[in-house]
């Protein structure tokens, strides 16, 4: 039995990914700098938490790597201090 060649794939999973198809991801609207993602700035925070208080994941924030972590740490912090919930 001869061997498939990659035009040859039909209906198989993992195959190659074209770039048109796909429409690249906003770049996120950042209007404040990472000195800002402080504890004590509860009114920004609450914007990056749920009703139920949990931190919204980086691809609903759409901040970079940096920013979130420092954003978890913030968060994290001004819990411990009971500034929120």
């Amino acid at each position: 039995m001869p061997r498939r060649t990659n035009t040859e794939k039909k209906g198989e999973r993992g195959g190659k990914r074209t770039t048109e198809s796909r429409t690249p991801r906003p770049k996120p609207k950042i209007d404040f700098t990472v000195d800002a993602l402080d504890y004590k700035n509860v009114v920004l925070l609450r914007t990056f938490v749920t009703d139920a208080g949990r931190i919204l994941p980086r691809k609903y924030t759409g901040m970079p790597a940096h920013y979130q972590r420092a954003l978890n740490r913030a968060v994290k912090r001004a819990r411990q201090m009971l500034l929120m919930k």
